[in-house]
């Protein structure tokens, strides 16, 4: 059903227009250029920019002159404005960023999650964590617009709450939202890792080549966040973007689901490190985490045998990416997470290769491999990007009238 507008909703999202075209200008952009690029009336521009200068969310530049006529004065974003706080919830490790307006990081640390903790235990390491992250970069949490969680799914949308992530038992059906903001006093978004990392590239995305895109993460398991007109897809429950059982070997290992060969098993750190050893292994997942980066320098160094494991991962890979971009003919992908950074040397020429030479692609158009924008732990990075997106992103779904 549709639903109709208000002009409150309207002045929001405005500002927030406006302020979206800003932030995504290193250079600053004039009041003149803002009207001409959203079609606003000269009135209702030198408002919105008013207010956006009056609450310090820009600063206006020195003027330029360009030939005859009344210099541009370009307004630019004052990235410490505003700030948020992300967390990413992984097996083998915790990880905390303090992120400026423009998604640069301002603080970052690592904790060793301890799973042998109750859930009050682990929500007061958080809460401990994320208030020495503030104190030890000096901002003031009147500055801060809030925490943003990224953990696998699933997760229960409605009540903020994980219900059963793999690998991290004691957080399961957690409520974790609402028991963190109790005790931080800051507003708290937990969203699935795969969705908060679309939402991270996508706030960084200056030149918006993301619009239609997908984001594979590699880590403990496989996930694709998917973006569509520049909007995370999220799906009706929170939980789009779980491609582990696609089927992409034919007479692949095994699944617990019964099938053979789903893209999961197919490119788990385990099956990874067993193909590449001779030998199945029991590890933690921080011991996993170095056995596969050890592996991978042995590819990349030139064990032809190790090599050959990571070429069969990667042609696993590009046909989970086809099979996805076929149905959301995106064409663009960006690939990454918390264990992609350790194979990607050795991985990725065989990915490329895989993808041009593919016969399963029906699209009109090749797909474009890109790497990560974000700098450091993407799940944490994008988390902390969802709470500057739900502020500061105009997006058309904001001016519709929510029934009670």
């Amino acid at each position: 059903m549709r639903r109709g507008s208000n002009l409150p909703a309207v002045g929001t999202y405005n500002q927030t227009l406006v302020l979206d075209l800003i932030r995504r200008s290193a250079a600053g952009v004039s009041r003149s250029e803002l009207a001409e690029r959203t079609g606003l009336s000269a009135q209702t521009l030198s408002n919105v920019a008013r207010k956006l200068v009056d609450e310090g969310m820009v600063v206006e530049g020195s003027p330029i002159v360009a030939g005859k006529g009344k210099p541009r004065t370009p307004l630019q974003l004052n990235p410490q404005a505003r700030y948020a706080v992300g967390i990413h919830l992984d097996p083998a490790v915790d990880t905390f960023v303090l992120v400026d307006m423009r998604g640069t990081v301002i603080a970052h640390a690592e904790h060793a999650p301890r799973h042998a903790d109750g859930p009050e235990q682990l929500l007061a390491a958080l809460a401990r964590h994320a208030n020495s992250l503030l104190d030890d970069a000096g901002v003031h949490r009147d500055r801060v617009l809030g925490i943003g969680v990224a953990a696998p799914g699933p997760i229960d949308t409605a009540r903020g709450a994980l219900l059963e992530p793999p690998l991290l038992p004691s957080w399961h059906n957690v409520t974790l939202r609402d028991d963190l903001r109790d005790a931080t006093g800051l507003p708290v978004m937990v969203e699935k890792d795969v969705v908060a990392a679309m939402v991270g590239e996508l706030w960084v995305d200056a030149d918006q080549r993301l619009s239609e895109a997908m984001f594979f993460y590699y880590g403990a398991g496989v996930g694709v966040g998917l973006a569509v007109d520049a909007t995370p897809v999220r799906g009706r429950t929170g939980n789009a973007g779980d491609v582990a059982h696609i089927v992409v070997e034919a007479d692949g290992p095994l699944c617990h689901c019964g099938q053979r060969g789903c893209l999961g098993v197919a490119v788990a750190p385990e099956r990874l490190i067993a193909d590449g050893i001779g030998a199945d292994v029991v590890a933690s997942p921080a011991q996993l985490r170095s056995m596969l980066g050890d592996l991978a320098q042995r590819a990349v160094a030139g064990d032809a045998a190790v090599s050959r494991v990571f070429e069969r991962a990667a042609q696993a890979l590009a046909r989970a990416m086809v099979i996805i971009n076929n149905l959301m003919d995106a064409d663009v992908v960006v690939i990454g997470g918390a264990l992609w950074g350790r194979i990607a040397a050795a991985i990725e020429p065989h990915l490329r290769r895989a993808l041009a030479e593919s016969t399963e692609i029906t699209t009109t158009r090749a797909i474009t491999l890109v790497g990560t924008q974000l700098s450091t732990d993407i799940a944490a990075l994008g988390a902390a990007c969802l709470v500057l997106d739900g502020a500061f992103t105009a997006r058309p779904a904001g001016l519709m009238i929510t029934p009670r």
